[in-house]
């Protein structure tokens, strides 16, 4: 039988890391933890190792398509593709930034948005039979959704919405921000929100187009939002530790051989939420 391997992105620090150190307990295979910075990405690697724990590093930046394209052809050629895919790389803006929110819109949406889709546009050809992919989303996104007029909750809610509609649907929003024209365009206020909005829709659509062109292989994908977690990003009053956060992404990351859903949900504390 081949290795096994679960790829977790953007998991130096925060839920990412703390996703890596339970798939490293749990997981039958090799687990890899993989960082833009390499310095950043071997130091956590190291701290897990202190812990008893065994991922393997490889670098890759979401943001660089080639970063992406290597990383694939390197699992490819070394395991036969992937069995666990999750996609937790994201950036997030402080509340108290000066960029202007334009800039922050265009910044948020590149990474957590269109390099996650870039993601799954590459590694979907090795994700292979029974495989799991798991998109960490937020609980901002039903929230932001409900801060949406009722054109764009409708378009977002649209079972039949296709990928080309999505995309131009983020792409309208980055150009309305940049010209200050989002809040009176129907938009939420937030890039973050908004992007996430964006994944979550985007996990639905890519799971059923999975069903449709591999409906034999068993492969589930979902979306999940980890809760209000203690990281750089959600700041240090939050009431989850990374490793309480890391329980639904590690659960989807986990079904069972044979399992039939969930799929093409979101999730939050393993449980399947309204959207």
């Amino acid at each position: 039988m081949p290795t096994r391997v679960a790829v977790v992105t953007g998991s130096n620090k925060g839920i990412g890391l703390a996703t890596v150190r339970a798939l490293c307990k749990q997981f039958e295979g090799d687990v890899y933890l993989t960082a833009r910075n390499v310095g950043r990405g071997e130091a956590a690697v190291k701290a897990l190792n202190s812990e008893g724990l065994k991922p393997l590093f490889h670098q890759l930046d979401i943001d660089d398509l080639n970063s992406i394209k290597t990383t694939a052809e390197f699992f490819k050629q070394k395991y036969g593709g992937v069995d666990v895919l999750i996609n937790n790389a994201a950036i997030a803006f402080k509340v108290a930034d000066t960029t202007p929110f334009g800039i922050q819109a265009e910044v948020t949406l590149k990474t957590n948005f269109f390099s996650t889709r870039n993601m799954w546009t590459v590694f979907n050809e090795i994700i292979k039979p029974g495989g799991r992919v798991v998109n960490v989303s937020s609980m901002n996104c039903v929230s932001g959704l409900k801060k949406c007029n009722l054109d764009l909750q409708q378009r977002f809610r649209n079972e039949n919405i296709t990928e080309e509609e999505l995309v131009e649907l983020m792409q309208r929003f980055v150009n309305e921000a940049k010209k200050g024209e989002h809040k009176e365009r129907g938009w939420p206020d937030g890039a973050y929100t908004v992007s996430k909005i964006g994944l979550t829709v985007l996990s639905v659509i890519h799971a059923r187009r999975l069903t449709k062109e591999r409906p034999n292989d068993g492969i589930l994908l979902n979306a999940c939002c980890p809760g209000w977690v203690r990281t750089d990003m959600a700041g240090p009053t939050a009431p989850k530790s990374p490793d309480e956060g890391a329980v639904t992404p590690v659960y989807l990351a986990l079904l069972p051989s044979g399992a039939k859903e969930p799929h093409g949900m979101y999730l939050s504390d393993k449980e399947v939420q309204p959207w």
